[in-house]
């Protein structure tokens, strides 16, 4: 657990170094939403990992095993791009708006780079975690993960941002790439686990076999079901995420980075982490079914928080409230979602099937949620300026507060289709079809 907990930190620090610091930087450079919203396309290898995912499965590093081999050679990749990314910020920051767009294109590449090797080290760390966790460990696992992953968030957000304003987001970045020695050092000393079933032995094998036997295992129409579950389950509440840095920021309610970053991701970050361990509790005692239900619409209701703050204006008690209410249940939403992909995943595959399920949740988060929000966002004030009485100018201020709260009633409209297939795949008083149940059928 305490190897899970760090890698689940090693996991989380890339990540959000093209994330929501990575927007904090952009909405600084003075860039507009659509640009900020389309940069959310360096997220795409966490989308396409499944494509190269067997060939982790397949093959085995001269050193530290399958799974930990794959981890360290990723890892060394990740220190070297984020040095990189750091110098490149410093470089853009001392040009004038018109000389930045080679430089922004160099800078696009740099932090594609970024999201290849984390999206590499992610398949690594995802297939060693399926493979050294039995079924009855899968919910603190899962809480452990989410827990490493959301204290790198901490890292990168609460004190990154708060940093920002004392020694700018270059110096920050570097100081980021050593914190990435954590990760790195955790490779080398996790126990190894053990191998339960024999490696695919061909590359044939290694991409061809984890999807018939996830197929055959869950049957063609559940399993499409439960792909398209994948996609949709957090796309209201990725939505949200995208934008809630320029909503909150210069974009919106104008609100400063240092109070952006002490609530949304200083406290509203512990929020998360106390709804992710709430969370692998419940699921231990309800069942993953039930949890996706309960988790799922919860998740859900919460976007109503950010529509409330739209509505009040800069309010700051309204800004704590609905950041730490939104945080606590998409902690949950998180902790039930990835106790579900784990226990689909048989360990002879666990790198090709988690890296196909976490695959398919990141369409929706970045193919899907990225782009839409910014584009939805950028075109809904104009919208609301030639339909004026659309929301009621009784109780809202001018067109960009009027844009922004009825951006996010869309955002709970938007998690509605993944609620609506759970009776599909995963009903209520239903059996689940994990690899785990299927394992202890056949035993």
């Amino acid at each position: 657990m305490a190897a899970i907990l760090l890698l689940g930190f090693a996991s989380g620090l890339p990540f959000a170094l093209t994330d929501d610091a990575f927007r904090a930087w952009m909405t600084k450079a003075e860039l507009n939403l659509s640009t900020i919203g389309w940069f959310s396309l360096v997220s795409l290898p966490y989308s396409l990992k499944f494509i190269w995912s067997p060939l982790l499965d397949r093959f085995v590093p001269p050193f530290l095993g399958r799974r930990r081999g794959w981890m360290v050679l990723a890892q060394v990749g990740l220190i070297a791009a984020i040095v990189a990314i750091a110098l490149q910020m410093g470089v853009i920051a001392s040009l004038e708006t018109q000389q930045r767009s080679f430089n922004l294109q160099l800078l696009a590449l740099t932090a594609l780079g970024i999201g290849l090797l984390s999206a590499t080290q992610d398949i690594a760390i995802d297939a060693y975690r399926a493979d050294v966790l039995t079924q009855q460990e899968v919910g603190a696992g899962a809480s452990m993960t989410i827990l490493g992953y959301r204290i790198a968030l901490l890292l990168t957000g609460w004190i990154a941002f708060n940093l920002a304003d004392r020694i700018t987001w270059p110096w920050v970045y570097g100081f980021m790439a050593l914190l990435m020695g954590a990760g790195l050092l955790t490779s080398f000393w996790a126990p190894e686990p053990v191998e339960r079933d024999l490696p695919p032995e061909s590359l044939r094998q290694a991409v061809v076999l984890p999807f018939l036997e996830f197929f055959r295992r869950l049957g063609w129409q559940q399993a499409l079901f439960t792909l398209i579950f994948i996609i949709l389950f957090k796309l209201g509440d990725a939505m949200v995420a995208k934008m809630a840095v320029p909503f909150l920021g210069g974009k919106g309610l104008g609100f400063a980075d240092a109070d952006i970053g002490n609530i949304r991701q200083g406290m509203g970050l512990v929020a998360t982490i106390v709804g992710t361990l709430a969370g692998g509790a419940v699921l231990s005692k309800i069942g993953i079914n039930r949890s996706l239900w309960v988790f799922g619409a919860l998740q859900a209701v919460s976007n109503l928080g950010y529509y409330l703050l739209a509505v009040a204006g800069k309010n700051f008690p309204t800004m704590v409230v609905a950041i730490n209410v939104e945080n606590f249940c998409g902690g949950l939403g998180t902790a039930g979602f990835l106790g579900f992909l784990m226990s689909l995943c048989n360990p002879r595959f666990s790198a090709t099937q988690f890296a196909l399920l976490s695959s398919l949740m990141a369409v929706g988060r970045d193919l899907m949620a990225g782009p839409a929000s910014g584009e939805l966002a950028q075109r809904l004030q104009p919208f609301i300026q030639s339909n004026p009485t659309l929301l009621g100018n009784a109780y809202l201020a001018g067109a960009t507060q009027q844009g922004w709260a009825l951006f996010f009633l869309m955002t709970l409209v938007a998690a509605l289709p993944g609620l609506l297939l759970l009776p599909l795949f995963a009903p209520w008083n239903g059996k689940s079809r994990s690899y785990f149940a299927n394992f202890h059928d056949e035993n």
